[in-house]
Formats: C-alpha cells, structure tokens, sequence
C-alpha cells in the first residue's frame, strides 16, 4: 500500500470509485508536484477524470482534507506537545479568468486566500494540516468598505478549533503560534473564558496601556526588568541574506492588561532583542504575548524556539507555491481551486516532513515513508548498488536531492525542500518503471 493509500485510507466521497480516483490523483501530484494537471496525469482519459473530480459538486474541500486531518490527529496524540501554527497567504491568479476570484493586497490584482492551521512538534516535524479557511474577498464598496466582516475573525476561530481539538487530547498539550496579525485582544480573551485549554503564543504588534493611568506601556514594563540570560541560534541563508549566529538578550514579564469588560487579563510579554549584530545588518526583535508563565531562562527560551519553529508553515507556503505550482492552476472556479488545494496541501505535508525527518531523524528506515522502488531509484539514478535492505533516511534524500541539483559538498549542510521535490520527479519516474518491470515480470 503506498503512503496516499494509507494517509487517505478513510476517505468517502459518497463512492468508491471517487475515493479511488482522489487518491490516484493525489499520488499523481505528489509525483510531479511543479507540472500542470495534464502534465502530471497519464494520458488524455486520466486528465479528464481529473478534471471531473474536481469539478464535481458531490462533495467539497473539507471532505478530501478530512482523512488526513484524521492522521494529523493521530499523529498528534504520540507527543507531549504539538505547536498548531496559523498563517494567511495570497495567492495570486492575476490575469486568469477563473469564476469568483477577488482582490489581494491591490484592489487591481485577483486571488484568494488560503489560511492553514499547520501541526508541526517543537523539533519542527511537520505532522499534517488540521484545517483552513480558503476565501476570496469581495471588492470594496462605494464607501470604501469591504463587506463580509472583518478577516481577523479566523485568527479567533482558529483558537477556538485548537482548544476544541484539545480537549479531544488530554495527554497532549497544544500551543497556538501565531504573528502579529493574531495579536487581538477579542483572542486573547476568547482564550481566558475557554480556561485556556490550549496555550497560546502570539507575535506582538500593539503595545498596549497597562492599567492604572499611569501612562505606562506593556514593553516599557517588560523592558524595566533585567534581563534573564541569552539565547544563541543561527539564520539560514535567504534571500540577500547569509547564514549567521544570532545572540539575543531576553526579558520577561507577566503583566495584567484590560480586557475591556471591566476586567482584566494576565499574560507574559517577552522581548528578545538581538546584540552585537554585523554592521550593516538590522537587529532581530521579537516581542511576544503567551498566557503561560515564564519565570526562567529555561521557560522564555522554551517560547522562542516554539516561536521560531512559525517558519515551518511558511515552509509549507513555499512548497506550495513554488514546488506545486499552485498559482498557475487554470481549474475555472474558486470551487475547483478549493478541492485541488485540498490535495496539494498533502502533498506539500509530505514533502516538508521528509525533508524534516531526514534532518531530525537521519537514521530512520527510509521504507517507513518511501515506498521500495523511490528509495531504489534514488540509488540508480546515483549510479551506486542498490542495498538489499532498507537504508537510512537521510542517505536516501541526500541522494534524490542531488536530482535536483543538491551538490552535497561538506559545507553544504542537509538539502532544502526545493532539492528534495525537484529531485523526486526524476525518482518517481525512475521509480514507476521499476515498479512496471516487477509487475510485468509477476505476470
């Protein structure tokens, strides 16, 4: 059974046939997740199937994504803490005719939104996607309002969806991540009515008043503190940027805020501001908001890797966007658009957690998440012999990402993403003549 087998195992679509054909398709995404749909099927009959599927109103979005969230969820419950990360991403289909598209940041461009909860382990393994909110805007009216209600909302509701789900896993705690555009004290408040069963950790953007009319602010009070210690991490290299160490300086301090109810709110601010940074090279600052309580050095530092670990799901954008290819999708309508993010966001799931497993846990069997005949092609297309038994993870993609132009020199550190999906469009073609070869020999 290959692993969208397993991971959609649960799926109903109302027939059989349908559930077959989502995990056929989904299996033909992930093999070339950068080619279109007709690219990516076989033949003329296959594309038209897809089409089909995901132009049909028998079922939507939600009912592809559920046996996944479901795995998600099971996946979850072995860990004693599970980071839920929220995120909102544009994606842009400008210059496409595709029925009921609305406008982004530009009231000119058209697009939509995709807005993830992204389960991921505080050492950063990617454990499935929980839900989304996919939406387009309505244009402004004459007023220069946009109707429909505030967006903000699902910054709410995600927490909501978070605690529901933590009540489902007593033995698991759950943190909400989040950024500055979660920083709503309607959240915060939902949170403290709920008895917080999950915790939340938010990137500030506001530096409220404190109680008392003495003009005091939130950072300014957490600032009056002395600092608890230091923290050390390096930044990759990015865009313009290369790869540093970073020091920062760390401070902490519960504070009560009002929660304009006539009440109040306890939360622990922290700000971690980088010193000694390169000349030339802008500070790292971050001021975050947590219900939990964080007294030492060891709790705040506790807050800023679960901070740092956010990146992961904008991991899961870029997979999406410049691996899957999301953007030049040409499917007519929002609606069909929904169903195939649905499928993509498995897919991109799967290639971030492969890379992070190969990281994290190097010598993992690569036969618990690639099928024989993909860790086989790896080794051919290598030109190396293939083992007679299951090899190490992290060996197996170092050599399918070096399909994809990973070099692998001693300074090159562990392979991205990028290498990885590139690369395992070559393995998978390599892969299903292999996996032809055996079937036509068995006949």
């Amino acid at each position: 059974m290959g692993w969208a087998s397993e991971e959609l195992a649960s799926i109903d679509l109302g027939d059989t046939r349908r559930d077959r054909r989502a995990i056929h398709l989904i299996e033909r995404l992930a093999e070339h997740p950068t080619a279109s749909i007709p690219g990516a099927c076989n033949g003329w009959a296959e594309t038209q199937a897809a089409y089909r599927f995901l132009g049909s109103e028998r079922y939507d979005w939600l009912d592809i994504l559920e046996p996944h969230r479901q795995c998600t969820q099971r996946r979850m419950a072995a860990y004693p803490v599970v980071l839920c990360l929220q995120d909102t991403t544009e994606l842009d289909f400008n210059g496409q005719t595709i029925k009921g598209l609305g406008p982004l940041s530009y009231e000119a461009q058209r697009g939509m939104y995709l807005h993830p909860t992204y389960a991921v382990t505080p050492e950063r393994e990617p454990l499935g996607v929980l839900d989304a909110w996919m939406w387009a805007r309505e244009p402004k009216d004459a007023d220069g309002q946009r109707p429909g209600g505030p967006e903000s909302v699902r910054w709410k509701e995600g927490y909501e969806r978070v605690a529901d789900l933590a009540r489902e896993l007593p033995d698991t705690r759950l943190v909400y991540v989040a950024d500055r555009e979660a920083d709503i004290l309607d959240l915060m408040v939902r949170a403290r009515d709920l008895a917080t069963p999950a915790d939340w950790l938010l990137r500030a953007k506001h530096n409220r008043a404190l109680p008392g009319g003495e003009g005091q602010k939130l950072w300014g009070r957490v600032l009056d503190t002395e600092p608890l210690g230091e923290v050390r991490f390096t930044v990759p290299p990015g865009r313009g940027r290369t790869a540093r160490t970073v020091r920062q300086e760390l401070y902490a301090q519960r504070v009560s805020l009002s929660d304009r109810r006539q009440g109040h709110l306890e939360v622990t601010g922290v700000i971690a501001r980088e010193i000694e940074a390169p000349k030339g090279v802008k500070p790292i600052e971050w001021r975050l908001l947590t219900n939990r309580r964080a007294d030492t050095l060891e709790a705040v530092v506790e807050l800023i890797e679960w901070y740092r670990a956010r990146w992961e799901i904008e991991l899961l954008f870029l997979v999406l966007k410049e691996g899957c290819r999301v953007e030049a999708l040409q499917l007519g309508t929002v609606e069909r658009l929904e169903r195939a993010f649905a499928l993509f966001l498995v897919v991109g799931w799967r290639i971030a957690r492969l890379m992070r497993l190969g990281r994290t846990v190097p010598d993992l069997e690569a036969s618990l998440l690639l099928e024989p005949e993909e860790w086989q092609a790896a080794y051919i297309l290598a030109k190396k012999p293939v083992p007679k038994q299951p090899p190490r993870l992290n060996d197996v993609l170092r050599l399918i990402a070096r399909q994809g132009g990973f070099l692998g020199r001693k300074g090159d550190g562990e392979p991205g993403v990028k290498t990885i999906w590139l690369g395992l469009q070559r393995i998978r073609d390599v892969a299903a003549g292999i996996k032809f070869a055996r079937e036509s020999h068995d006949l």
